[in-house]
């Protein structure tokens, strides 16, 4: 990323700790079919292959393990599901869908 009037390491060092804001609406949709931006995935519905509602994307985490996706149950709880195209295999995005195949246990309650 580069900023204007931003020159050297100097200028850089000097907004280490800063927080850049840039409104969504402003970003254009990646051209690469299996990456995308965190607010084109919150609030979209979550199924597994089977049809069956898992629930909403709340949030796009990024640990440090991999991202994950953190999905609001119809019963309130979160489920954490990685977001690995064995797990996740369809995203569609226009659609407002996203499909998983969550490995035994990933879905229960705990």
């Amino acid at each position: 990323m580069r900023l204007q009037g931003v020159n050297d390491r100097t200028a850089a060092d000097e907004l280490r700790g800063t927080l850049f804001v840039i409104d969504s609406a402003d970003v254009e949709p990646s051209d690469d079919p299996d990456e995308f931006y965190d607010h084109e995935l919150e609030g979209t519905a979550v199924r597994t292959v089977d049809g069956t509602e898992v629930g909403v994307i709340a949030e796009v985490l990024h640990p440090p393990g991999g991202e994950l996706l953190s999905v609001k149950a119809p019963d309130g709880r979160e489920i954490l599901i990685p977001f690995v195209t064995a797990i996740v295999p369809d995203v569609d995005v226009a659609g407002g869908s996203v499909t998983v195949d969550p490995p035994d246990g990933l879905l229960d309650p705990e």
